[in-house]
């Protein structure tokens, strides 16, 4: 009979020939790929999970499981027998194909980018990786909002970061029912997180993913491009949840916010953003999970290492030596989410004062706000999950964090500097006075026009040279005027002391409400006369030149006395830039002298410019100037305007007046061409700059944008979780466990043909002890149970073999097996046959003793040789 090949074997083959990525197959795949993550008890709820799925099912699915390193991984075997898809272990670069599964191989982290499967040696010591984790964080990048992930049964809390940056990007996020798990904390860890949008059985879960794929299919086919969707219904939807939870997300991104929307539909099975309408109205609590799913909170401790780095080794230490001893600093966390990034700066400002301060007694006030009550009151009970080793050092846990069950409770001393609170941004009043501002990855969230809004808030908040700490996608955007860029890499800014905006600050409307009747005068306080304020009033409205001070874009920020006859406004929308006011006469000189300032940082002055002013003209002379001194002023033009009188004709006796007047407009002919000489000499030297300057632009903005590109392909792999060693040895003896129920049905086979054929046999090793034995061998020798690992040699026997034991011996020499006829005691007959003992790798390992019962054989022998001799006796006495 030809011997077939097993599944393993099968599977081995398979994934030799599995293809592997090519320069030119790095498209995106349009098939949906699962991430499924499992560990302990996760055998189980795979088989029912795979076991659901149809052969043809146009998916692949990746499963992920904490694996021992130093155990030969034989799940692709295990699971080929539940699944008609063809079940592949991993090798680095594996093009994912539709229709298949893929396991990730022992003692390796995976990740995926352009469909193709990339294994990395890990990072972290065993029991402290978290590949789940790993894997679902780049399935999100590299699909985005197709990006699928399901946590099944295991221990810990693996996956529930993954899950997270899965919801982030708007993908779909599913969860094994923990009462039907073997384990139920890994499931457990991602709901309580509120990150599961549907949970059920493993058995059902393939279900669920094909109806929301399919009805997403649907609403991509059915809706038009977003600017010419339903936008009435787009609306109602916002409204409905203004009314319920009031909050106003209108002014979100408006791609951000459908794209949630139509997530919320996929997983109700709703095809028109007009009948989910409808469902929002009939069911209050889809409005809670809508603003739940549009306040995902993205964040961890010490997000991105590199940033709080450079906070903890050049911001803080800065802001402490400005302060006098026994001061206090305050900071705000605005969009705190869970209180993560906030107590991190508790954590750092704690170890930066050990290092450069520890005997000045400063403070750190921090308040942490968030528009999620729910996420804010998580914070304030400062209790995490295990998952957090991965972000934050052993030093640290051991320090500033309490160990309680299966997570860490932040300790006292850093509880203690943080005040959390519910809070809009966009709506109530901002905290003031502040030293550090951190607000990460909200920004990108909101319209350009409500971040124009925002950005000037927050420079109000902080105190001179106050630090913005911002997220890695987000940026100052135009208003250099308001912050300096202490490092761009990691978006940490110093406010600057800028001193009047061109708009005014749009403060929320609760920060700016009055009473009825009262003044907004009221809420300025005036400040006390004196002498030397008015006299200084005094010579400003009436001895010095009029003067504008504006920034490098001539936005007019300060006016001092009448400028009038230089400046008028311009028609149309208000426009205070000094350009558009600039009267005839005036605009093209003193564009040329202001741009000249900037680059020259000296004072220049253009002398001789005539104004047209009521019906008549007048002479000024222009000095522009750029501010290095004071700091607040750094950076903006000082224009002054002095007025000068027309210069005197000279009479020339005997010339007539004709001749004169002639003379008059030939020299102002002249002066006007020397004027357009010096003007285009100094459109072509700004136009050289010009050039220059846009070339030296480009290269930054090229090497900017490459830098950008290459940080956003870099996978992340900072997040890891403390895993105890139980969950690895769950996943092996799951694993033991189905080879072991193979081997105890073929050992009862076994047991079956030895007892059926009625031979005795005995198996003895290499030294010749007892190895095993079947029923019957008690009947030759004293044999117990318990004589296993005995020399059979030391067991009592009925057989008349006294060199059996040297038969053995020899057989084990000679592999040339022995066979006799030997007599019992008791009158019985045995054939005993000695043969060598040969493993399946084909190695002698002792020997193997059969005692076949031959006593009817002998007995009918005797009874033959006897009437033998009778007949012979007979014929022999005939004779």
């Amino acid at each position: 009979m030809k011997k077939q090949p097993s599944p393993a074997k099968s599977v081995k083959k398979t994934a030799v020939t599995a293809p592997t990525a090519t320069p030119s197959q790095q498209e995106r795949p349009l098939f949906p790929i699962v991430g499924i993550g499992a560990s302990a008890g996760g055998l189980e709820a795979l088989e029912q999970f795979l076991g659901r799925v149809p052969a043809n099912s146009a998916m692949a699915f990746v499963i992920i499981q904490h694996l021992d390193p130093t155990h030969k991984g034989i799940m692709p075997e295990l699971l080929q027998r539940a699944t008609g898809m063809a079940v592949f272990q991993v090798r680095d670069r594996m093009r994912v194909k539709p229709n298949c599964v893929y396991v990730i191989p022992p003692n390796r982290d995976m990740s995926i980018m352009h469909g193709t499967l990339y294994l990395f040696e890990p990072t972290a010591p065993r029991g402290l990786r978290l590949p789940i984790d790993f894997f679902l964080r780049s399935l999100a990048e590299d699909r985005q909002e197709q990006s699928i992930g399901v946590i099944l049964s295991g221990m810990g809390s693996d996956g529930t970061m993954g899950l997270r940056a899965i919801k982030e990007k708007a993908g779909l996020a599913l969860v094994q029912e923990p009462s039907s798990a073997k384990f139920d904390s890994m499931p457990r860890s991602a709901i309580d997180a509120g990150l599961a949008d549907l949970v059920a059985p493993a058995e059902e879960l393939p279900g669920k993913i094909d109806d929301y794929l399919r009805h997403v299919l649907l609403i991509s086919k059915a809706e038009l491009p977003l600017e010419e969707k339903d936008q009435s219904a787009l609306e109602k939807v916002l409204i409905l949840l203004r009314t319920k939870t009031g909050h106003d997300f209108s002014m979100y991104k408006r791609s951000t916010v459908y794209r949630r929307i139509e997530r919320r539909m996929g997983i109700h099975q709703i095809d028109r953003i007009a009948a989910y309408v409808r469902y929002l109205q009939e069911n209050p609590q889809e409005v809670e999970l809508l603003f739940k799913e549009l306040l995902i909170g993205v964040t961890s401790f010490f997000r991105d290492p590199a940033a709080w780095e450079q906070l903890q080794g050049a911001v803080l230490p800065a802001l402490l030596a400005a302060r006098p001893a026994n001061g206090t600093l305050r900071a705000w966390s605005a969009g705190c989410s869970t209180g993560e990034e906030a107590y991190s700066l508790a954590i750092a400002f704690k170890e930066t004062l050990e290092l450069v301060g520890p005997a000045e007694n400063f403070k750190l006030q921090i308040f942490a706000t968030d528009l999620d009550r729910d996420a804010i009151d998580k914070a304030r009970q400062g209790f995490y999950p295990d998952n957090i080793a991965a972000d934050v050092s052993p030093e640290r846990l051991r320090r500033f964090f309490i160990k309680e069950g299966n997570g860490y409770r932040v300790g006292k001393e850093i509880c203690e500097m943080v005040t959390f609170a519910t809070q809009n941004l966009i709506m109530d009043p901002p905290f003031t006075k502040l030293d550090i501002l951190i607000c990460r990855n909200l920004l990108i969230y909101l319209t350009p026009e409500l971040q124009k809004r925002v950005l000037p808030l927050f420079h109000y908040s902080l105190n001179p040279d106050g630090v913005l700490f911002l997220g890695s996608a987000e940026s100052i955007s135009t208003y250099t005027d308001l912050f300096a860029a202490l490092n761009i890499k990691s978006r940490l800014f110093r406010r600057r002391e800028s001193v009047l905006r061109t708009e005014p600050l749009a403060f929320p409307a609760t920060f700016t409400h009055l009473e009825p009747g009262a003044h907004k005068e009221l809420m300025m306080p005036k400040p006390a006369a004196n002498l030397q304020s008015l006299a200084d009033q005094l010579l400003l409205q009436h001895f010095s030149p009029p003067a504008v001070l504006t920034n490098d874009k001539g936005d007019i920020l300060y006016i001092s006395g009448r400028t009038g006859k230089y400046l008028e406004p311009a028609a149309g929308k208000a426009n205070w830039n000094i350009f558009a006011m600039a009267r005839e006469g005036l605009r093209f000189d003193l564009g040329t002298a202001f741009q000249k300032a900037l680059r020259q940082k000296e004072a220049i002055v253009v002398a001789g410019l005539k104004v047209e002013v009521g019906g008549g003209s007048q002479n000024v002379d222009i000095t522009v100037r750029a501010i290095e001194e004071p700091e607040a002023l750094r950076g903006m033009v000082m224009i002054v305007f002095n007025d000068v009188a027309p210069p005197q004709e000279k009479k020339t006796p005997g010339r007539s007046r004709a001749a004169t007047a002639g003379s008059s407009r030939v020299a102002e002919l002249e002066q006007e061409l020397q004027q357009l000489r010096e003007a285009l000499q100094t459109t072509r030297e700004e136009m050289q700059s010009s050039q220059e300057e846009l070339k030296s632009t480009n290269e930054e903005l090229q090497s900017t944008n490459e830098e950008l590109q290459s940080t956003n392909e870099e996978l992340t792999t900072s997040r890891e979780e403390m895993q105890s060693l139980n969950e690895e040895l769950q996943t092996v003896n799951a694993e033991q466990q189905s080879k072991m129920d193979d081997l105890a049905r073929v050992n009862d086979d076994m047991r079956n043909l030895l007892n059926s054929t009625e031979i005795v046999t005995v198996f003895l090793d290499g030294k010749l002890h007892v190895r095993r034995f079947t029923s019957g061998a008690d009947k030759l020798f004293k044999l117990l149970p318990g004589d296993v690992g005995r020399p059979l040699s030391d067991i009592a026997s009925d057989l008349c073999y006294p060199g059996m034991m040297d038969e053995a011996q020899e057989v084990l020499r000679t592999l040339v097996f022995s066979e006799k006829q030997i007599a019992a005691t008791d009158g019985r007959w045995f054939s005993v046959r000695i043969m060598p003992y040969r493993t399946m790798a084909d190695v002698i390992g002792g020997v193997v003793i059969t005692f076949a019962d031959i006593t009817a054989f002998k007995r009918s022998e005797t009874e033959l040789r006897a009437e033998n001799a009778r007949l012979a006796a007979l014929l022999k006495a005939g004779g």
